[in-house]
């Protein structure tokens, strides 16, 4: 068992090739200091633990053969949307797995699984007895349809009675169960993150130097050539991503509301010891974390309620942060639908103590965000006004990939023939 930061435990669950670990797990209880003022855990403390579990078996399986010593460092994080909130109190499981290897990368599978372990099972069991806090999680759940199917308020009567718990708790009493049926212990976690990330094992003698990845052994022919498809694709599309890197967020006095200017935000950071790997650059989810907050910032800028993540698109890392460096963390809005808003986030790095070096931007994305109630229940978003020709121009860019994910989902729901 190996402790991370913040109390996260990790281990071993079973061994590839060479020793490899293919797959292990974290867990970790989600602290006041996680969340917002609504109890929502910040989608960048998820990042950052996701990112953790990546980092520490990547790095390990390419340190699995004898030769020079190195770090995985973050390349790029695949879309991920965040299925279901997560809350105060409740358990994170973190699970990594590696799917693919290439010369020079390594894919890693990271699935984030919550769990209330005051209840036994998600709040939502209880439709009677809750408390107001309560209430509003179990809205929340509803309102991003992420609750499992329970069994209904007669069968739950009759679970219990049959196994000498008593009736349904009233409103004050206990909500511990005590002997649950084995049908309700099945929605004791329900799925709040799938990822996929991308990692290249760095010298520990030579920052600079990309060391080769040892190769995994795959159950099926058709594992290893879905995956190159994978690595193939998003080689391309961060090599698309790098024309954007000469774009700054520059700031507007007065601005009216609705408008970009209105909402952008920006954080600078002075990068620490503890923000860093043993090279000495920054953790990628150090950076996520912060580019989080940023668009957090933003869209609550611009709706003036309680919001949370509903998804990240692809997030590129051009470059390395050293240790010692400013980083400016700049967000925008670029698109808004009836319910979701979509925000660019930027990361530049300014290298203060190295006089050779200028400014170079680090990394970006786009991250997707949604408004709620007090009840958690979803509101319609205030639309943008873009008012430049280049906001027209980011706000059509963001429509289109708006469509183009709502016709990805819909074709998943729909049922196969």
């Amino acid at each position: 068992m190996l402790m991370l930061r913040g109390g996260l435990s990790l281990k071993v669950l079973r061994k590839g090739v060479h020793g490899a670990s293919l797959g292990e797990k974290a867990k970790q209880i989600m602290r006041p200091d996680d969340a917002n003022v609504a109890g929502n855990v910040h989608g960048g403390t998820i990042l950052k633990m996701i990112e953790e579990a990546g980092a520490i078996i990547s790095t390990r399986h390419c340190n699995s053969q004898n030769g020079e010593r190195c770090v995985a460092a973050l390349a790029r994080v695949e879309r991920t949307d965040f299925l279901s909130p997560m809350c105060i109190g409740e358990v994170a499981h973190v699970s990594a797995e590696i799917t693919y290897t290439s010369k020079h990368s390594v894919e890693v599978q990271v699935n984030v699984m919550s769990e209330n372990i005051l209840t036994g099972m998600p709040l939502a069991f209880w439709s009677t007895g809750t408390t107001a806090a309560e209430a509003r999680h179990v809205s929340t759940l509803k309102a991003t349809r992420s609750l499992p199917e329970l069994p209904s308020k007669e069968e739950r009567v009759a679970l219990r009675n049959r196994d000498g718990a008593g009736t349904l708790p009233t409103s004050g009493q206990a909500l511990l169960p005590h002997r649950a049926d084995e049908r309700l212990r099945e929605g004791t976690k329900k799925l709040t993150n799938k990822a996929t990330l991308w990692y290249v094992p760095l010298s520990l003698k030579n920052v600079d130097k990309v060391l080769e990845v040892p190769p995994v052994v795959y159950s099926r022919q058709e594992q290893e050539e879905e995956g190159r498809k994978r690595y193939e694709a998003q080689k391309l599309e961060r090599m698309e991503t790098k024309w954007r890197n000469g774009d700054i967020v520059q700031p507007v006095l007065n601005p009216e509301p609705n408008t970009v200017s209105y909402s952008q935000s920006s954080l600078i950071h002075l990068v620490g010891p503890s923000d860093c790997t043993l090279h000495g650059f920054v953790h990628g989810g150090v950076t996520m974390k912060l580019m989080d907050e940023v668009a957090g910032i933003v869209a609550a800028r611009h709706c003036k309620t309680n919001i949370v993540t509903a998804s990240v698109d692809a997030i590129n890392f051009h470059d390395k942060i050293r240790k010692g460096c400013v980083i400016t963390i700049s967000g925008r809005m670029t698109f808004t639908s009836n319910k979701s808003m979509e925000i660019e986030v930027l990361v530049d790095a300014d290298p203060v103590v190295d006089n050779s070096q200028k400014r170079y931007r680090a990394a970006s994305a786009f991250f997707t965000y949604v408004s709620l109630s007090q009840e958690g229940k979803s509101l319609p978003v205030p639309q943008l006004v873009p008012e430049t020709e280049d906001e027209k121009k980011r706000f059509e860019e963001g429509k289109g990939r708006y469509l183009q994910m709502k016709a990805k989902r819909q074709g998943q729901t729909e049922p196969q023939p």
